[in-house]
């Protein structure tokens, strides 16, 4: 019976040593649980550069531990971004193959290739009227058309992801690093615009670490983690770099839900944007052997 206790004790702090990889604006190179099911719903509160308003997007998704190596997720997208009412904007389909795994007692180590498409029905620019005061009391309107060479598949444009992620745990700090090759897409019925970037190269780096708890003692008890990411793109056929950064906090709770708060921001970059920063809340729950055998 002692050792069984020993057991069990072992694998949950196992489970909550990980945890400090759930990262916020990227996924790591871990899997979820085999056999698992997971829901998200996500909110974006983002600040548009034409102006100066706030903009909201809606995102569920769902999540699926197919096994060991392969996981996949599925998403909705809906926003008032590129108009004043609130629309579904199209669908997203996301997965990934952990091919490599090492590990240690209180470390391992992860590489995983992953691959993203979304189809999207959004226009390629934002409608903005300009009010100027002419003098004299006449007012004159001109109406302006914002583009964005950022290609941004989570429900501004159409396209294709697919890349590498590693992933290294040295007991409560948790890094990781991406490299990927992202193409646009013309926007399901919408013309395809000329003069935008349409193949970008992008890359991330996020470190995680567990703050709370300081030492582990029983199932209920709460993670706090600590993040921050650093996000960036450059244009393959046009010229134009950005690079965010992200600090978040995480909360996890039972070791089968969180509650994530971050804030993105551009600290350097040249390419034209629709918005430069934002906020994201989130909030998951996990169903664990919802199908299948958990290996």
């Amino acid at each position: 019976m002692t050792k069984l206790l020993i057991i069990i004790i072992f694998i949950l702090s196992g489970t909550l040593l990980q945890s400090q990889e759930l990262y916020i604006v990227t996924e790591p190179a871990s899997n979820m649980a085999t056999g698992s099911f997971g829901v998200r719903l996500t909110n974006r509160l983002m600040k548009m550069e034409p102006d100066g308003k706030y903009d909201y997007r809606l995102e569920p998704e769902m999540m699926f531990g197919i096994s060991k190596h392969l996981m996949v997720h599925a998403n909705l997208y809906a926003s008032n971004m590129f108009q004043k009412q609130f629309r579904f904007e199209g669908a997203g389909l996301y997965a990934k193959y952990r091919f490599l795994s090492i590990d240690d007692v209180h470390s391992h180590f992860r590489m995983a290739a992953f691959g993203k498409i979304t189809v999207i029905n959004n226009p390629n620019a934002i409608s903005h009227t300009e009010i100027h005061d002419m003098g004299g009391g006449v007012i004159h309107e001109e109406e302006h058309r914002y583009y964005s060479n950022e290609i941004e598949l989570d429900g501004n444009n159409s396209g294709f992801n697919t890349g590498i992620v590693a992933t290294q745990l040295f007991h409560k700090l948790a890094v990781s690093g991406s490299a990927s090759y992202t193409n646009r897409w013309k926007n399901s019925s919408r013309p395809k615009e000329s003069g935008l970037t349409n193949r970008a190269v992008n890359y991330s780096f996020s470190a995680g670490y567990l703050l709370l708890p300081r030492e582990y003692k029983n199932y209920d008890q709460t993670n706090l983690n600590l993040y921050v990411e650093f996000l960036g793109a450059a244009g393959l056929d046009r010229k134009g770099y950005f690079i965010d950064a992200v600090p978040a906090i995480q909360f996890i709770f039972n070791s089968i839900s969180r509650l994530d708060l971050a804030y993105r921001t551009q600290i350097s970059g040249n390419t034209l944007r629709f918005n430069k920063s934002s906020w994201l809340l989130r909030f998951e729950y996990n169903f664990l052997n919802v199908f299948g055998k958990n290996k």
